[in-house]
């Protein structure tokens, strides 16, 4: 397959990039400072212009996201602008990905977007992030009845065990996931017949 890959030069795109060129597939990576392509997804007119710049290599057989952020805050200290970030950060740029790839995808492809825990199990300072992971997921569900043939399905990991040594305190009793093990639902998402799924790993 030909599958472009959002925020490859991440930790996380790092190790969804090793497993996807494990199994011969072409990997063409995309990313705001990093990659073949530079763009920034949060800018919709960047976004056309990243799948025309794809698409002058061959049709797009798929579309991953790894890449996204949002500010982590006490509520009592969240702005408007704080909202409006997180959801440019995580939510606008998937979404639109999705949106605008329809139309530049073969038409049995998919889109797999990434999520997070704190769609379902909150932390403290975590609203934000709770917010557009959710947001997110809930897309996923409503346009998979839409998209068919087309695929769309989320991965989402808890904190991942190479970071723990940074974010580890911020999530108590959480059980840790491998990136190598989020890598495989980014395969299995790419690869599998699934749709409208939520790929939960390690809660």
């Amino acid at each position: 397959m030909r599958i472009l890959l959002i925020g490859a030069g991440g930790r996380l795109g790092t190790a969804v990039h090793q497993a996807l060129t494990a199994r011969n597939h072409t990997v063409v990576t995309a990313g705001r400072s990093s990659g073949d392509l530079r763009y920034d997804i949060t800018d919709p007119a960047q976004i056309t212009a990243l799948y025309d710049e794809a698409a002058q290599g061959g049709q797009l057989d798929a579309v991953a996201s790894a890449a996204g952020s949002v500010p982590y805050k006490p509520v009592a200290d969240m702005t408007p602008q704080d909202w409006t970030a997180a959801f440019n950060g995580k939510v606008l740029g998937q979404l639109e990905l999705v949106r605008q790839g329809l139309g530049r995808i073969a038409p049995r492809g998919s889109f797999t977007l990434i999520t997070g825990v704190l769609a379902r199990s909150p932390i403290v300072t975590g609203s934000a992030a709770s917010m557009a992971n959710g947001a997110v997921e809930a897309f996923v569900r409503a346009a998979s009845v839409e998209i068919a043939p087309q695929r769309i399905n989320a991965v989402s990991p808890t904190v991942f065990t190479e970071a723990l040594d940074v974010y580890g305190a911020s999530f108590p009793g959480f059980p840790p996931v491998d990136l190598a093990a989020v890598a495989q639902a980014y395969v299995r998402a790419i690869e599998g017949p699934e749709t409208g799924r939520i790929l939960e790993l390690g809660d």
